[in-house]
């Protein structure tokens, strides 16, 4: 009988509170679309050419290689380059450090030094960090030192 009485007793309490949990959720679809609608008018993007680059073979003499990755700011906001780093040490990304207005160009430098490096094939990842809508973005560079 305690039981019953029990089980009555909690019935009430767990609807109660399932539509309270409810009621907390609703959101107004008007923020959200007016939200949306700003970030899209100003954003920065970052395009490029290539993502990728390949040396070919080079000789363990002449161990340093370099190329240029040109990019362009799609987008209708300056944009800026936070960060770019390497897979590795012997790889060194350089890149243009002031705010790039839409519609101008920049780039990233890459230099690859093999010095002290087995010879044979290598592929490198350089990752680039910025305010850009697409904030990340990979570039290969790989190639074979003989």
């Amino acid at each position: 009988m305690k039981k019953i009485l029990l089980l009555l007793l909690l019935a009430p309490c767990s609807l109660l509170s399932a539509e309270a949990q409810t009621v907390k959720q609703k959101v107004n679809v008007s923020d959200v679309k007016a939200v949306a609608t700003t970030k899209a008018e100003n954003y920065a993007e970052i395009t490029f050419d290539t993502l990728k680059h390949d040396f070919g073979k080079f000789p363990k003499s002449a161990p340093l290689v370099r190329c240029s990755f040109p990019f362009v700011n799609s987008g209708t906001a300056p944009l800026i380059i936070h960060q770019a780093f390497a897979s590795c040490g012997c790889t060194i990304p350089t890149y243009t450090k002031e705010p790039i207005k839409p519609g101008e160009k920049g780039f990233i430098d890459v230099t690859y030094d093999g010095t002290d490096k087995f010879p044979g094939h290598f592929q490198k990842t350089i990752t680039i960090r910025s305010n850009a809508i697409n904030e990340v973005v990979r570039l290969t560079i790989e190639g074979t030192m003989e």
